[in-house]
Parts: structure tokens; C-alpha cells; sequence
């Protein structure tokens, strides 16, 4: 009688008031897939662009912030002026701000995170930027002064990048794996090969924004599985997504395809301290044996345009150089020949984790193969490419190697004497610092056309394909980026509808 009543009770009280009941609270967590999973959390130490992914305007921030249109905006810089010749920047930095552990946000981390950055024990990615640094001064509390050696146009642009973090310098050297910034989430559990979780910062200065208080990354790298996540709703949001999944999604009404351009470069690097690659007939062969079109279609299923050099369609400055190094198989015979080179010829292909290296790489040992080169595919992790292949001081173990470089105007790698290319031509580097000498834009941008095309006929590497990263998002997600114009997931941004 007792669980009757009871019953009839809580019926009375559904029609008395069903809001309540009914009613359900706005979805406020997400689960993000990631094809690799970060070395670490310190975006200020280490080249993985998957550091970016998950930490840039999320754990931590820069003096400025780029769009997703790649025009530049106020982060923790309020506003800046340059000197006429673009070599002096002031910054004037937003009041009030605090890290994670408390400690005040001011022009003294500022100095110290990019004085780290530019010391010489420094591995951050873009260490050359912050030496280029003549000094960073710190006239008061909310202002920094910094003086570059060269005329820099994109200075706005670069210290908007995870290179650019700004750290807190009594936590700066447990960042790795402890990572303390200024922005709208923290590090909430790291289950290593697993997932990352992102909690939301209550005390951030601008919480009420933030629609989501709980992020988690999972790291899916095989594409069925990528594909099987969404469909299972496992996962909300995967960008990046491995081109050969995508179809499926675009007739199905419960996702969002999104196509975004970027700034990337996707290559086949040549290692110029390795025998016969020194010899740049035997370069040009590898390139006239590549067929890009066949490559773009047969790795990324057709998400590329072809490039001919270090440098990307819509730059300032581009010119189209796919010509100078033509798909001619005949022409690369005739070239090795030329440089004494008796097949077969062999030689390592280093091959990281993402499928357009393994897919792309299958392709390029092919083609080469039919010119009298044999391509001995060696795949690799993420950790073992970047300390065997790509570190700098590191012992450059390849001979040719497939990377997407993701960042935008990062010519300035091409001149570091230990880039892991091994180049280091001074034609190319007196080049360069002409360009960056040069502030008239019609100037600088006619000498960048002389710099691709110095590259190209150098045949520096073989340059495949400015990528175009897909999306696949649930449709009733709002706020993810469809442009690429670095590797980057602003969950400030995000929201369910």
C-alpha cells in the first residue's frame, strides 16, 4: 500500500511541476580526438606540434592571439606599436592577470620566458627567433619593450604561437608534465597513450565565457578507429582527421565536415650530409621521380595543392615553382647517371606516425623504385623521429624522411646551421637576412619569390603538397575552427547548442 501511494504520490508531483523534471541542463563537456598524443606540456621546449594542440590558449597564453583567419589580436598584450623600421615593439600588457599557482602575470615573466627561451640550452622550437631578440626590457610592471636585431614584420604573428608561451618562471621547469599557465583551463588527469583531461579554471579572468568545463583529448591514430569513435559517439570532435575516413561523414546528418587551408608544407626531407645526397642532380632526380598529383590523391585523397618550395599559396610574396622540378622519371635516370650514381641506390625513409607519411611514403618508394632507387621504409614513432631525424645537436639518422611542417613563416629554419636538413648554404642565409632587412613589403616580397625559387632549384627537398585539414565535428557543436593557420584547439571557443 505504502509503495502504491508512493507511486501515485510521484505522479501528482510530475504534473504538479514537470519543469524541473523534464527540463535538461545544456551539455558543458566535450571529448576531442587527436591523432598523436603530446611528449609533453611544455609547448616552450619541444617541436611536437601536438603540444599545441592541446595547450596553446587552453593551459597557456601568449602576448597575442591568431585568429582563425591568421589576422592577429590582443591576448595578455592589450595593444602594441612598432617602430617605423620594425624593429622596436612595445607591448602593453593586460592588468589583473594570474597564473594557475597564484603568482601575478607582469612584464617580468614576459622577459624571463623569452630569455629562457633564447638561452643556449634552450630547445625551443623557434630559438632563433628569440636570440634575433637584441633585448627585452621591462620599463614598469605592465610594459615590454623588445628590441630585434632585423626588421620584423611578423613579430605580432610569431609570439602568438605556442613557442610563445608566456611560463611562470618558479614552475617553468615542471611544465612537462605540471604545466602552469595563464589561461582558461587546467591540466586535470594525463593517462599516458590514453587521453588528456582539461578542467576549467575557475578563477580565470574571464570564466563566465568559457561554455565548457571539462575537455578530454583521447588519442586515436589508426583511422578506423578515428571513424569508429565518431560513429559511436565515443568522441565529439576529431580535427585533423585522417583524409581517408572523411567521405562517409559528408552525407550524414549527425556531423559537420569542415575543410580548412593552412599554412603547412608537407615534404620529403633530404639529409644533405648524406652521400650522394650532397649532390644536388642526385636531389633533383628524387624530385623529377615524385609524382605530386599521384601522391595528393593516392595519401591525403586529394586534401592538397601542390607546392614547389618551403612556402605555401596566399603568402606574401608567392610564386609558383611546381615547374622547376617537373614529374619527368626519365629526366631522373639521366640525372643520376649524370652524378655517377649506379643503381640501385639505396636509401633509410624514416616514416612518423600519421597517415599521410605511412600512406605518402608507400607512394614516393614506388616512384622511386622505378627510377633505380630503393626507398627502405623504416616507420617510426613520434619520440624516435624527433630525437633521431629532427632535434637539433641530434645525430640526424635518415637519409629521406615524409613531415608536414605546420608552421607559417618559418624560413628562418632553412638558415640554422644544425636544422636537421642539413643545407647551411650562405647564398641562401645572406638571402634571407636581406629579407628580413627589408621593410618595404613590394621589396621583401620580391626577394621571398628569389628565396622559393633558390630553394627550388636547389632542390632542398622534395616539396609535395600545402595540406588541407579536415573537421568532423557532431553538428550540434559550435565555435571549432574550420581554418588551420596553426595547429591549435581553442576550446575558449567552443559550445553545444
Amino acid at each position: 500500500m505504502l509503495r502504491k501511494l508512493s507511486i501515485v504520490a510521484f505522479a501528482a508531483a510530475l504534473v504538479a511541476a514537470p519543469l524541473p523534471v523534464l527540463a535538461q541542463s545544456k551539455k558543458d563537456s566535450v571529448v576531442m580526438g587527436m591523432t598523436l598524443e603530446p611528449p609533453g606540456l611544455d609547448p616552450t621546449n619541444a617541436a611536437a606540434a601536438a603540444i599545441a594542440e592541446v595547450t596553446l590558449y587552453n593551459i597557456y597564453e601568449t602576448l597575442t592571439k591568431i585568429n582563425e583567419d591568421g589576422s592577429v589580436a590582443p591576448l595578455l598584450a592589450e595593444s602594441w606599436t612598432a617602430s617605423s623600421d620594425l624593429k622596436t615593439y612595445t607591448f602593453k600588457l593586460r592588468k589583473g592577470v594570474k597564473f594557475h599557482n597564484g603568482e601575478p602575470f607582469n612584464s617580468a615573466a614576459v622577459k624571463f620566458s623569452f630569455e629562457r627561451n633564447a638561452a643556449a640550452t634552450s630547445t625551443n622550437k623557434d630559438k632563433s627567433l628569440f636570440q634575433s631578440f637584441e633585448k627585452v626590457e621591462t620599463p614598469d610592471a605592465d610594459t615590454v619593450v623588445i628590441s630585434v636585431k632585423y626588421s620584423e614584420p611578423n613579430l605580432p604573428f610569431l609570439l602568438g604561437q605556442a613557442s610563445g608561451s608566456i611560463v611562470e618562471p618558479k614552475s617553468a621547469a615542471t611544465n612537462v608534465t605540471q604545466p602552469v599557465g595563464t589561461g582558461p583551463y587546467q591540466l586535470g588527469a594525463w593517462a599516458k597513450g590514453s587521453s588528456i583531461t582539461l578542467n576549467k579554471w575557475a578563477d580565470y579572468r574571464n570564466a563566465s565565457a568559457i561554455k565548457l568545463s571539462k575537455v578530454t583529448i583521447r588519442f586515436i591514430s589508426d583511422p578506423a578507429a578515428q571513424a569508429a569513435a565518431l560513429l559511436s559517439n565515443d568522441v565529439d570532435a576529431f580535427p585533423r582527421i585522417a583524409t581517408r575516413v572523411v567521405a562517409q561523414f559528408k552525407a550524414d546528418p549527425r556531423f559537420t565536415v569542415l575543410i580548412g587551408g593552412s599554412r603547412a608544407k608537407t615534404i620529403v626531407a633530404i639529409n644533405h650530409r648524406k652521400k650522394p645526397l650532397n649532390d644536388v642532380r642526385v636531389r633533383r632526380a628524387i624530385l623529377a621521380a615524385i609524382d605530386r598529383k599521384a601522391l595528393i590523391d593516392g595519401a591525403v585523397e586529394g586534401f592538397g595543392t601542390p607546392i614547389g618550395s618551403f612556402y605555401t599559396p596566399g603568402s606574401l610574396g608567392y610564386v609558383d615553382t611546381t615547374g622547376v622540378n617537373p614529374f619527368d622519371p626519365e629526366k631522373a635516370k639521366k640525372l643520376l647517371a649524370e652524378a655517377g650514381v649506379t643503381a640501385p641506390v639505396e636509401l633509410s625513409l624514416k616514416l612518423p606516425p600519421p597517415p599521410y607519411a605511412r600512406q605518402g611514403g608507400e607512394i614516393v618508394a614506388a616512384q622511386l623504385a622505378k627510377v633505380g632507387i630503393t626507398a627502405k621504409i623504416e616507420n617510426v614513432e613520434w619520440a624516435q623521429w624527433l630525437s633521431q631525424v629532427f632535434a637539433p645537436n641530434g645525430p640526424h639518422n635518415f637519409d629521406l624522411t615524409i613531415v608536414s611542417h605546420v608552421e607559417p613563416f618559418d624560413l628562418v629554419k632553412i638558415t640554422e646551421p644544425d636544422y636537421y636538413l642539413g643545407y647551411n648554404n650562405e647564398a641562401f642565409n645572406a638571402l634571407y637576412k636581406q629579407i628580413v632587412s627589408t621593410p618595404d613589403e613590394a621589396a621583401r616580397a620580391r626577394l621571398l619569390g628569389d628565396a622559393q625559387r633558390m630553394l627550388a632549384t636547389d632542390a632542398v627537398s622534395a616539396y609535395l603538397f600545402q595540406p588541407q585539414w579536415p573537421t568532423v565535428i557532431n553538428k550540434k557543436l559550435k565555435g571549432v575552427w574550420k581554418e588551420v593557420p596553426q595547429f591549435e584547439n581553442d576550446f575558449s571557443t567552443w559550445s553545444w547548442e
